[in-house]
């Protein structure tokens, strides 16, 4: 009896908590071509209720040792940002619907860049500056205060790549090690990286996906009787590439 209890509760608890706003930004990571100056990216509120949506976007810089950091973007002549600003930052996504913000860009283009996107859901407050009005305001926060609402955001990371974008994909293949090395100016995608054994497709380590940064590299030791697989992507040019011992 106290098993169903306390899966009635579960239950009921869940419920509440999938109530309202739940955001879904598509994929994780995208790229600003080298003509590009704009990129459109689409939200969706599958949840039950209005979302409300304030976007954040910081700058990421990546340290030799693989770590990175992020900072707030410079403000230069007065009030114009350097680097990516969304348009709008805010947004108001009606249940079961969609909206879009336009990440513009303001900058050099000399090198790569690469920014963080947060899409934040939140309950307006009269300093969000969102299109609405006291009375509807205050509806909002009652009914989610109500339902025990986790509203959760996301973050994406943004690549922005250089005017002459440029790849060069250095491969170092011995007999017990391989290796890439990114000698472009513009990061590449080491996308859908499986390691299995050569008799048994079903016996494979999780697949990974690398962004490969400029003057990074990746490697690995080769193991007798494993097979090696990826897809090397540059930009539009996608290469598959089998390895083996």
């Amino acid at each position: 009896m106290k098993y169903i209890y306390m899966s009635l509760c579960t239950l009921l608890f869940s419920m509440c908590a999938q109530a309202g706003p739940s955001l879904q930004i598509g994929t994780f990571y995208d790229f600003m071509g080298a003509n590009q100056s704009s990129f459109l990216k689409r939200i969706h509120n599958g949840g039950t209720s209005t979302a409300f949506v304030k976007i954040e976007i910081k700058e990421i810089f990546y340290e030799k040792n693989a770590d990175s950091r992020e900072e707030p973007l410079k403000i230069v002549e007065g009030s114009t940002r350097d680097g990516l600003v969304a348009s709008p930052a805010r947004l108001i996504v009606p249940a079961k619907g969609t909206q879009g913000t336009r990440l513009l860009y303001t900058g050099d283009r000399s090198k790569e860049r690469y920014f963080r996107v947060r899409f934040l859901p939140v309950v307006p407050e009269k300093e969000d500056k969102f299109a609405v009005s006291d009375t509807e305001r205050e509806i909002y926060e009652k009914d989610m205060s109500a339902g025990f609402n986790v509203m959760a955001g996301y973050g994406m990371v943004f690549f922005v790549r250089p005017a002459n974008t440029r790849f060069d994909t250095k491969i170092d293949n011995t007999a017990d090690r391989y290796q890439l090395k990114n000698n472009g100016n513009s990061v590449v995608v080491i996308d859908s990286f499986k390691d299995c054994a050569a008799k048994n497709e079903d016996d494979c380590k999780p697949t990974k996906k690398v962004h490969l940064i400029p003057g990074n590299d990746f490697a690995f030791e080769k193991q007798a009787g494993r097979v090696y697989r990826y897809n090397l992507i540059e930009d539009e040019k996608n290469t598959p590439v089998v390895v083996r011992r």
